[in-house]
């Protein structure tokens, strides 16, 4: 079935689609060629806004309209799993040093899957760990990456491959 024009008095074929609202909505109407043109010319998503109300939309346009959190807020995920990563809440580094000669240590296979997660050797010290961790959250933070969930799967398992890692090195 073909659609006719939707503007007043036009009984031409309707084959381009023109919004109703500003909001986005599947909502729409069917012009003709000529009349496409013409409400393309006189259409203003943002007639009727302020000026604040603009640079508001264009802000949170660039987050697709989606709330985001700073890094260094308390409720944010990456936040919490770094204070969980480095908070000794247990005690379990209290009065212990971070050995560096790990040389002749056998390794289990979590061990080694820590290593290869933050693309480690097997004997790597504490220095280059953390080296080694901080050029990954900058490279893997999903702020760096357009929010991107693989990123973001990715820096969780290097954040506890890292936790890992420094258990390990707490161990005699």
């Amino acid at each position: 079935m073909e659609n006719i024009c939707e503007w007043k008095n036009c009984k031409e074929s309707g084959k381009f689609k023109a919004p109703l609202e500003k909001d986005n909505s599947k909502d729409y109407k069917w012009l003709c060629e000529e009349h496409i043109k013409l409400f393309n010319k006189s259409w203003n998503y943002f007639e009727g806004m302020s000026q604040s109300e603009i640079e508001f939309f264009l802000k949170s346009d660039i987050t697709w309209h989606r709330p985001t959190q700073k890094f260094g807020s308390p409720d944010n995920f990456f936040n919490i799993l770094w204070n969980n990563a480095l908070n000794d809440k247990f005690g379990f580094f209290h009065g212990e040093k971070i050995i560096s000669n790990i040389k002749n240590r056998k390794f289990t296979e979590k061990d080694r899957d820590a290593f290869n997660i933050m693309g480690l050797e097997f004997h790597a010290d504490w220095p280059k760990i953390q080296k080694k961790f901080k050029t990954l959250v900058k490279k893997f933070h999903p702020d760096r990456n357009s929010g991107n969930k693989q990123f973001e799967d990715k820096l969780k398992k290097i954040t506890l491959a890292y936790s890992h890692l420094k258990l390990l090195m707490t161990r005699k």
